[in-house]
């Protein structure tokens, strides 16, 4: 039995087409900026996203941090919400490698940071505080895709700041399908955004940061420094352009799935639907059945993510087909009809 796995839109295994794109890429030292592919990559996504420069990373992780240290130096601060993925899931690097302190700020419940909070954290002109240089946003946020007025306000806000603006783009695309726009057209209020490719794009690994030249070539000082120079990266870059060629208009069936699941499971007595947001759907089971439910799952072929909390989070991606969605909804009714 096929396991249909919903753990994150990161299990994605690359598809035949893009194996064999990957056998035959052309590749070199990329430490010595030889590699073809990697150039045909960075450049490829800095002209799509309106950038000069692009640089590919093993990470989104390391992507952030790179943009962070290139934007600050050490003692600098930037300003980031308190549930946004590079304050919570990177393991603190901004502050471990880059001294850079973060000022979280509790973020609405569509994502966004309310700029007025935004403000009132920005820290005055003194040898007592850290320097305020960075604003970092999500896009999407847990499934959750920001408003696009609202990205031309933050951009302006940044402007007349002084402050650098940096998107953590993992999802960039899920919101550019979403708002059934190019995605340069979010991208385009940021001065650095950060892409991943290894998401709903399904490629096996790898980000692009992007911003301008000067961003660019401290970023990838600082990439060498964290122990990211990649040899010959071509063959990982050659399946990123596979996936940006072919995979991202298929993210609205990722999208319209997630809709279906979200309105199949919400007719199940015993689970509560909290919402479905791109192509994420949240509902929380009681606590005490959690155990038993990764049990019963499993068993069905399905995985999901079960941890302490009564919230899960469902993930659909390239490998959940409409099947494979159906299979889910039948595993979940099975199970709470047991009452």
């Amino acid at each position: 039995m096929r396991v249909v796995d919903l753990r994150s839109d990161t299990v994605t295994q690359p598809t035949q087409a893009m194996r064999e794109t990957m056998l035959l890429a052309d590749v070199g030292d990329d430490v010595y900026g030889e590699d073809p592919t990697v150039n045909l990559l960075q450049q490829r996504l800095a002209d799509d996203l309106g950038f000069e420069a692009g640089l590919f990373v093993p990470t989104g992780t390391q992507s952030n941090l790179l943009a962070l240290m290139a934007h600050c130096e050490r003692g600098d601060e930037y300003l980031v919400g308190a549930d946004a993925h590079t304050f919570r899931w990177e393991g603190g690097g901004a502050a471990v490698l880059g001294s850079i302190q973060p000022q979280p700020i509790p973020q609405d419940a569509d994502g966004t940071l309310p700029l007025d909070k935004v403000a009132a954290a920005i820290k005055p002109v003194d040898p007592h505080f850290a320097r305020t240089k960075v604003l970092a946003l999500e896009n999407t946020w847990w499934g959750r895709v920001l408003p696009l007025d609202y990205l031309k306000a933050a951009h302006d806000f940044s402007r007349e700041r002084g402050l650098g603006l940096h998107l953590d783009g993992a999802r960039l695309f899920n919101a550019a399908v979403a708002c059934d726009v190019p995605a340069r057209e979010i991208a385009r209020h940021f001065d650095s955004v950060s892409v991943c490719l290894s998401k709903g794009l399904g490629a096996p690994v790898g980000s692009v940061l992007v911003g301008s030249h000067a961003l660019i070539d401290k970023a990838r000082r600082w990439r060498k420094v964290t122990g990211g120079g990649w040899r010959q990266a071509g063959l990982l870059a050659a399946a990123g352009i596979y996936a940006l060629d072919h995979h991202v208009a298929r993210l609205a069936d990722d999208h319209r799935r997630a809709a279906y699941l979200a309105g199949c499971l919400r007719e199940i007595a015993g689970v509560n639907l909290l919402g479905q947001f791109t192509n994420m759907v949240y509902v929380d089971v009681p606590a005490g059945r959690l155990k038993d439910l990764d049990v019963h799952m499993r068993a069905a072929g399905v995985r999901i993510s079960i941890g302490y909390l009564p919230t899960l989070r469902l993930v659909t991606h390239l490998d959940v087909d409409d099947e494979g969605v159906e299979r889910v909804v039948e595993a979940f009714r099975s199970f709470f009809a047991r009452g």
